[in-house]
């Protein structure tokens, strides 16, 4: 429930759409300072926040015009905290919150400033986004750098250098130097081989979000008009999953604000700790109160999952940190059965067909629908699919592999791109009987992205007039779901230009190179086509395209952040975890995420024909100590 845009005094602020918060919660809603706050699965982190921005704006604690930065690890959290705000705040409160992820934010840094950097580390105005790997680093140190020259090192030493050591600590391990390493050593010298190559040897300058962020972090330490421009602008910062965070994106928050009056609360969960491959740091917590000398500060609820999943998650919480407090759950259990258990299978075949019909028995039972359950695996979603979604078509219940690609992009990940986000309002505004919340969505995001003040009624009126006689010419011309591609092209081209393309790029940096926003609209209009194939009526292909009605299948990492009723990871053997060995630590806390989700329920499937369980032997361990059954299916 929103408020009015009215000063209140902080002694008489209350919580905003909710009952209370537990004491701690309020504490770090209140604070004055620094605070590391260590928020568990369920805990409440998004609404923490939101509150948190609530009092702060409501409160003039955060004094206009000064603003607060939000950034998160994903663009799901980032979009779902700006929308948390827009609920619990009025409009001109809200519009004070910058909510972006980190890549993003270091993008409109680089964007804005890059070209004040040192000649050496400028990249051109028109950069690509370059995705690295493994075989990319492979063929520019085996193929592409040459020798190095004698007077460095050998060329042993240079073979010496792993791929793992050369990206996270030799290219993107420490802050850049100004003029580049005075004496480098072989592995400096091969790293300042793709730093140039990438910026200046090329067509046009290509980068990977963690070299953007690096050069961010130098142009503000070289750039102090910049530096002090966002210390003034943002009175607190807020740091999402902070567990998550990487050196390159500690260095860049502590450049700009370590030793200011901008007050920073860091929010996760280091028991959650599942991107150590992506390069997150392994204790960004202790070096945050460290030099930021912050307090920390637990929450003890869960407010998502039932009283017994909360006991079995305490079990596998200890292994990875054995001083946590047991949480308190704040929900009742409303399965009857086990609300955890193993079920073992004699072949996948007989895997599907039983999970299917479990799962369609479920929602014909408890009135529940298709997107309460979510199917995790490991790894590699689309050999499972192959299996499963035939005998859950069978059972009348639509299974979507949210990890398979839509044209150049992953389904889940197209699904919060902004301009597919704002597309699919358009035509459910258009093209189905009852707008509901789309028309007043599309009004307040089109306001945005035109700069349209909310106070301003005149150029809110007129922008109504607009959008209305938009979709009304659009369902017009399209009174059908589209039949090709092309089709679904000229639709959704309609829809952008109505948006305004420049508009786009100018709010949300990501489109700005690399003709990103093209290769967003061919997805958006390959999976329009696709949906079409299957539906009939415009309301029907919509909620096909969104997946209203259909089982998501994803892996592990993608499901962070979400919840379902009932979770069934499938394919709890060595062939899936194979690496479990590799670091035990963080496949744990992955597992402890897969568990998580739940919020009644827990089903774990194995397969003698995938693989054995030996290997994986701690995680049924733990699974025994927590008293969870093993059931043969037949």
């Amino acid at each position: 429930m929103a408020v009015l845009a009215r000063r209140v005094r902080p002694e008489q602020w209350k919580p905003i759409g909710v009952a209370a918060l537990e004491a701690n919660a309020m504490t770090v809603v209140r604070s004055t300072d620094n605070r590391s706050v260590i928020a568990g699965p369920g805990a409440g982190k998004t609404e923490l926040l939101a509150q948190r921005a609530a009092y702060l704006l409501q409160t003039a604690t955060s004094p206009p015009p000064r603003r607060i930065l939000a950034i998160s690890f994903k663009r799901d959290a980032a979009s779902n905290l700006a929308a948390r705000v827009g609920q619990r705040c009025h409009r001109s409160h809200a519009a004070r919150l910058d909510s972006m992820t980190f890549d993003a934010f270091a993008k409109g840094l680089v964007d804005r400033f890059g070209q004040a950097l040192p000649k050496r580390w400028r990249p051109r105005t028109d950069y690509e986004i370059m995705f690295t790997s493994d075989a990319l680093y492979r063929g520019f140190l085996l193929q592409e750098v040459g020798a190095p020259p004698k007077i460095i090192g050998s060329y042993a030493d240079f073979q010496a250098i792993s791929l793992r050591e050369f990206e996270r600590e030799l290219l993107l391990g420490k802050p850049l130097p100004e003029d580049g390493w005075p004496i480098p050593t072989v592995g400096q010298w091969a790293a300042d081989r793709f730093w140039q190559s990438s910026l200046h040897e090329g067509k046009t300058s290509r980068l990977s979000f963690p070299m953007i962020g690096r050069l961010a972090e130098l142009l503000l330490r070289v750039n102090p008009m910049a530096r002090e421009a966002l210390r003034l602008t943002y009175s607190h910062l807020f740091m999402d999953e902070f567990q998550d965070t990487t050196q390159v994106q500690y260095d860049l928050v502590r450049t700009i604000f370590k030793g200011t009056e901008t007050v920073i609360t860091a929010v996760g969960d280091n028991k959650q700790q599942i991107m150590r491959w992506a390069m997150a740091m392994d204790d960004p917590f202790a070096a945050f109160d460290q030099h930021f000398v912050a307090k920390r500060t637990p929450l003890f609820n869960n407010y998502r999952s039932s009283p017994e999943l909360v006991r079995i998650q305490h079990v596998l919480a200890q292994a990875l940190d054995a001083h946590t407090v047991k949480p308190v759950s704040k929900t009742v259990g409303t399965v009857a059965g086990d609300s955890c258990a193993i079920w073992d299978f004699s072949t996948p075949e007989a895997e599907a067909s039983s999970l299917a019909a479990f799962v369609a028995n479920e929602i014909k039972t408890h009135t529940l629908v298709p997107r309460h359950f979510a199917l995790l695996v490991r790894q590699k979603p689309a050999d499972y699919a192959a299996v499963l979604a035939p005998a859950f078509e069978a059972a009348g219940i639509p299974l979507r592999n949210e990890a398979g690609f839509v044209g150049p992009m992953m389904l889940q990940e197209l699904l919060t791109e902004e301009a597919s986000r704002l597309v699919v309002q358009l035509l459910r505004l258009a093209m189905t009987k009852h707008a509901g919340r789309n028309w007043s969505e599309c009004q307040a995001k089109l306001g945005v992205l035109r700069g349209i003040a909310i106070d301003d009624e005149p150029a809110q009126a007129k922008l109504a007039r607009k959008l209305d006689t938009f979709a009304t010419t659009l369902a017009a011309a399209h009174p059908k779901a589209p039949t090709s591609f092309a089709d679904s092209l000229a639709i959704v081209e309609q829809a952008i230009d109505f948006i305004g393309r420049q508009r786009l790029v100018a709010v949300h940096t990501s489109y700005a190179q690399g003709g990103w926003l093209g290769k967003v609209v061919e997805a958006i209009s390959s999976h329009l086509t696709g949906s079409a194939t299957r539906g009939g009526a415009w309301s029907e292909v919509l909620d096909i395209y969104e997946g209203v009605d259909a089982i998501p299948l994803m892996t592990i990492h993608k499901s962070k952040g979400l919840e379902y009723h009932s979770v069934i990871f499938v394919g709890l053997d060595d062939g899936a975890w194979w690496s479990f060995a590799n670091d035990q630590i963080e496949a744990t806390a992955g597992f402890f995420v897969a568990f998580t989700r739940a919020k009644q329920r827990v089903i774990f499937t194995y397969c003698a024909q995938r693989g054995r369980r030996t290997k994986i032997a701690t995680l049924y361990a733990l699974l025994n100590k927590a008293g969870v059954t093993t059931i043969a299916v037949t």
